[in-house]
């Protein structure tokens, strides 16, 4: 059984407990970091939307459409489905000479909840830009179209634009991704379980690709420098990934996948990290997150103070009033990491 992670206080008691598992490696395949159990495949969900990026950024789909960081941002994106997002999206359509039936992804109502209101509010219906993954389906339909692959279908397990990014997780994870239990994501495209061990070891070589080819290492370069750049355009208001990324990139970068997943690394470190929270509850996992961080001394004051109303939120009830919390349990005191590992 897992370790117990996260303790959700109500008054002066623990009203939940959130068990998961972290793993923390280093570019050369080394713990540094194990709770839990790291062996069990997971599904990393949106959490290796960076690392899905890459086959985009490498076909030459951007030069050839002319497009820029904005377009790579929003590829690694689950976004909140906020104008900001929606018209880069169907912008992105047009460069491609395509139309919003050519995503594969449903039509889904904005995850921000003002917007999804405002939208409502004005009796328009959401449209298939509005699903969090619309970027990541236009970077892959932009390589179709770039790369005459073919657009129908290409959500599919064996299309060949769902078959790159697999090598790609093969390359970094070193992992043989045929062999993998697999399933259809939310918005349709194929998710492989693996373990988080090898998930990490995927992130870590994503923060330091020195051992990759180097068409990788210039396509880690790009999108990290446009997830830098552009923060807003990978999640939106209210939701960590875009506030970390703000105050901590190029130095911490950070991807949420739904079911209580994060996958982060540490590129000057050469560290790579993922966890997974149990039940799937994701302020969990942002906590999580928030102690991974801070065990690894990845985190300053002034980041932490920024963030803390995600690593150690406070529980309100309806009238605004604070009633609990959620913190890092006890279990994080015992954290040893291997320090003649790190990089």
């Amino acid at each position: 059984m897992n370790p117990v992670l996260v303790n959700r206080w109500r008054g002066t008691t623990i009203e939940s407990r959130h068990r998961g598992a972290v793993a923390v490696v280093n570019a050369a395949g080394r713990a540094v970091l194990s709770l839990g159990d790291v062996q069990q495949p997971v599904y990393p969900r949106s959490s290796i939307k960076f690392l899905q990026a890459l086959n985009f950024v490498k076909s030459g789909a951007l030069e050839h459409y002319e497009l820029d960081d904005r377009h790579v941002a929003l590829s690694c994106a689950s976004h909140n489905g906020e104008p900001v997002h929606v018209d880069l999206a169907n912008d992105w359509l047009d460069t491609l000479k395509l139309d919003l039936n050519d995503l594969e992804c449903g039509a889904e109502l904005p995850s921000h909840r003002a917007t999804a209101f405002e939208l409502m509010g004005e009796g328009r219906a959401p449209t298939r830009a509005h699903h969090n993954c619309s970027g990541k389906h236009l970077g892959m339909l932009s390589t179709c179209v770039h790369e005459e692959l073919g657009l129908q279908n290409y959500r599919l397990y064996q299309h060949s634009v769902q078959q790159r990014w697999f090598e790609d997780m093969e390359r970094f994870c070193s992992i043989r991704t045929v062999q993998l239990p697999w399933g259809y994501d939310g918005c349709g495209i194929p998710t492989l379980a693996m373990p988080l061990q090898r998930l990490a070891l995927g992130m870590a070589r994503f923060g330091d690709p020195s051992s990759m080819p180097v068409t990788d290492q210039d396509a880690v370069a790009k999108i990290l420098a446009a997830i830098t750049a552009h923060p807003y355009l990978v999640a939106g208001k209210e939701r960590l990934c875009t506030d970390l990324l703000q105050h901590m990139a190029p130095k911490v970068v950070a991807k949420i996948g739904a079911e209580g997943v994060y996958a982060a690394c540490v590129p000057e470190r050469g560290l790579g990290i993922v966890l997974k929270v149990d039940d799937g509850s994701m302020g969990s996992a942002n906590v999580v997150l928030g102690a991974v961080l801070n065990a690894l001394g990845a985190v300053g004051d002034s980041a932490y103070a920024a963030l803390r109303e995600y690593f150690a939120p406070t529980i309100n009830n309806s009238r605004g009033e604070a009633v609990g919390r959620s913190e890092a349990s006890s279990e994080w005191g015992s954290v040893t990491l291997r320090e003649d590992w790190l990089l």
